[in-house]
């Protein structure tokens, strides 16, 4: 399916049901009073958690939702029914925003976890609702309330416990394949990951997910190349393990790149637990580099696996797994 991490929805939320007027018409009850029952409350709209789910194809692809409205009152004290919710199933890492106002509305980061989105109408009240001691033949009852509408804007920003960051060709989606069972697309040209890939490391009794992002360049902030494509999808990675071609002129600068476009889009980002890996160490000839950072460094190849399972018992480490 292809990845989708935006989508405009429309979400209405069923009407109340109306209230009934009516009065008790029986054999040898001249005088019945009234009996008109309540309208149902119409169904509201959630959104609800699916880790099944990847992407937002299925919502980009239908745009309309409408939850069922409340059945009306009716006589001998007859409530109508309640309209059925309607949930809408969203992958975990799914932001909800009123596309209209802008005003963000609630975030979806657990399976089964439910954000009300638009409310059903109220029902309206039958005419025994307003039977009093002053007034007990009453010949008014309520019409239900219309539902909530609203236009919805759905991002994703994707839950991965590591994210790969890496400038475009660094060997991301190679090293992605070396860890899980994934298989992304792997070519020798720039930019051949144009969407998340998402894998699952299981070692033993643990398991914890890999996202191989979308390489950035230079003014990546700016939108330039994939830009915010790639951006918003490291917001929410737990660690970030910066993968680096040790076999281009000048690595360390290439680093830097990355911390400058990051730093850019979000500062907040580089608080995250940081891994350096320098990848491609099949292409260095004699003595492989070594590069003094601040921070837990390896030296791997992702194409032949030399280094992959150091690099990856460091991980386990650092992500306290």
């Amino acid at each position: 399916m292809k990845f989708i991490d935006e989508a405009i929805i429309y979400v209405e939320a069923g009407a109340g049901g109306n209230g009934c007027l009516s009065f008790r018409r029986e054999k040898f009850v001249p005088k019945g009073g009234p009996d008109g029952g309540d309208g149902g409350n119409g169904g509201s709209i959630f959104l609800i958690g699916d880790a099944k789910l990847e992407t937002l194809a299925d919502l980009a692809y239908r745009r309309h939702y409408r939850a069922k409205p409340g059945r009306h009152g009716m006589g001998k004290n007859m409530h109508g029914v309640k309209g059925d919710e309607l949930l809408i199933s969203v992958p975990l890492g799914t932001d909800i925003n009123d596309a209209q106002t802008k005003r963000y509305i609630g975030e979806i980061v657990a399976e089964n976890k439910k954000v009300l989105v638009v409310r059903g109408g109220k029902g309206g009240r039958g005419n025994a609702s307003f039977k009093t001691s002053t007034n007990t033949t009453p010949t008014i009852r309520e019409l239900g309330k219309e539902g909530q509408k609203r236009k919805l804007h759905l991002v994703l920003r994707l839950l991965a416990d590591v994210g790969l960051v890496g400038l475009p060709n660094a060997g991301k989606s190679t090293l992605l394949k070396q860890l899980t069972a994934a298989h992304p697309k792997i070519a020798s040209y720039p930019f051949t990951t144009l969407s998340p890939n998402l894998g699952v490391v299981k070692d033993q009794y643990i398991s914890y997910t890999v996202a191989d992002l979308p390489g950035i360049i230079e003014d990546a902030h700016k939108g330039k190349g994939l830009g915010l494509t790639f951006l918003r999808h490291i917001e929410r990675a737990g660690l970030l393990v910066f993968l680096i071609d040790i076999s281009q002129p000048n690595p360390l600068a290439d680093y830097e790149t990355l911390i400058n476009e990051i730093s850019s889009y979000n500062p907040e980002i580089l608080k995250k637990q940081q891994v350096l890996v320098f990848n491609k160490i099949d292409l260095c000839s004699g003595e492989i580099p070594s590069f003094k950072v601040d921070k837990p460094t390896y030296y791997v190849s992702a194409l032949t696996g030399e280094g992959v399972k150091e690099f990856i018992k460091g991980l386990k480490k650092q992500l306290g797994v």
